[in-house]
């Protein structure tokens, strides 16, 4: 079976550090190397909600990159491996992650969850209207990008090895 390598960038950027997953994928998008481009697929998710349903379904490996509410300290981030996702979802800090929790879940009713899932949060400080991201999530934006690129370069090793 051919791997497919999805990484979405969720969240909201009209409500500052709600919209980190958005940024850390741009971040993720300048480090990329020019040969792993072609093998991965970056999906700017935004607030889409069901509408990510196809990248899930036909993804084998998806990796979500966003805010996550873990009562951490603002710019902390932690990583929620396959079924520690439900850990993250327990604790939803806006709506579009109940969007994003109810596409997983259609994709798992219909067959089609993708066998690798990997997130990587980071905890928000400030979720008021407005644009750019706090001073606490400048930093942390791209160190959750050098981490997406370590899984991305694991499950495209592991792949070029399992092919």
């Amino acid at each position: 079976m051919t791997k497919r390598i999805v990484v979405l960038g969720v969240g909201n950027i009209l409500n500052r550090d709600e919209g980190a997953g958005v940024q850390a994928l741009k971040e993720l998008e300048k480090i990329l190397p020019a040969g792993l481009k072609p093998k991965v697929e970056l999906v700017d998710g935004g607030v889409l909600g069901m509408d990510l349903l196809p990248y899930v379904e036909r993804a084998t490996h998806l990796l979500v990159l966003d805010a996550a509410d873990f009562q951490g300290r603002p710019g902390e981030i932690r990583e929620f491996p396959g079924g520690a996702l439900k850990t993250f979802f327990s604790g939803k800090i806006s709506w579009h992650q109940l969007g994003f929790q109810e596409v997983l879940e259609v994709a798992r009713v219909r067959g089609h969850y993708p066998g690798q899932v990997h997130l990587i949060g980071v905890q928000p400080g400030d979720m008021e209207v407005g644009l750019g991201l706090s001073e606490a999530l400048e930093l942390s934006v791209k160190d959750m990008a050098r981490r997406a690129l370590d899984i991305l370069k694991n499950w495209l090793e592991d792949t070029d090895h399992a092919g």
